[in-house]
């Protein structure tokens, strides 16, 4: 027979694993930059966006 007590199961996921770390990580941040940025027009951007062309050309040169 099974045992069904409380406390005697699987326990349930307290959020430890590392994807889970890192999802709650990055809703903070995300949390951090909307209460930084309200009110504003512009979205909030979580990522850096990649260098233009110009800034890509300027590295290149000494």
């Amino acid at each position: 027979m099974d045992d069904i007590r409380p406390g005697h199961g699987p326990k349930p996921s307290d959020g430890k694993t590392p994807a889970e770390k890192e999802k709650r990580r990055l809703d903070r941040a995300l949390e951090r930059g909307l209460k930084e940025s309200f009110p504003a027009s512009d979205p909030v951007n979580v990522t850096q966006p990649p260098p233009s062309v110009e800034d890509r050309d300027n590295k290149k040169k000494p």
